[in-house]
């Protein structure tokens, strides 16, 4: 073998190691990755039950309902499509009706999204891009020029 075949081989070994191991990498991950979601895209496509996503929208006004032992329900809107959700926990103390919020869990059988996660906006300038960009694609954005990213 010349130099030359001895370094493309070797420069094509060393890529299909490279290949491999982004291959495996990018599977693992696949469990890990959580997509955002809004109620319109829960509404429109079919997302299997117990794949964990991102619910992202506002909170709709007069929807919140606490309950015993930090059981806590409210409605998630992107002002065309509403879903209920579930939470066992402590709200950020920032967590209010008419507020922008993104849940992170899972649809249940009856298909109540169950969060696991609630995470409220900071200040009436910042949302999550995602949830930005959904507002403003449906026209509701109510927001600054642009806002804030996490």
């Amino acid at each position: 073998m010349t130099r030359k075949q001895r370094r493309l081989t070797l420069i094509g070994s060393a890529g299909v190691v490279l290949a491999v191991a982004l291959g495996l990498i990018l599977f693992a991950l696949n469990d890990q990755i959580v997509f955002f979601q809004s109620p319109t895209d829960i509404t429109q496509k079919s997302i299997p039950q117990g794949q964990r996503i991102r619910l992202g929208g506002l909170v709709e006004e007069d929807s919140v309902v606490r309950s015993d032992n930090a059981q806590v329900s409210f409605r998630v809107t992107d002002t065309a499509n509403v879903i209920d959700v579930t939470y066992k926990g402590i709200l950020p103390d920032l967590f209010r009706e008419g507020q922008g919020v993104v849940t992170e869990g899972v649809i249940g059988p009856d298909g109540v999204f169950v969060a696991d996660s609630v995470l409220a906006k900071h200040d009436e300038n910042y949302m999550p891009k995602e949830v930005a960009e959904a507002l403003k694609d449906q026209g509701h954005w109510q927001g600054g020029e642009e806002p804030e990213s996490q």
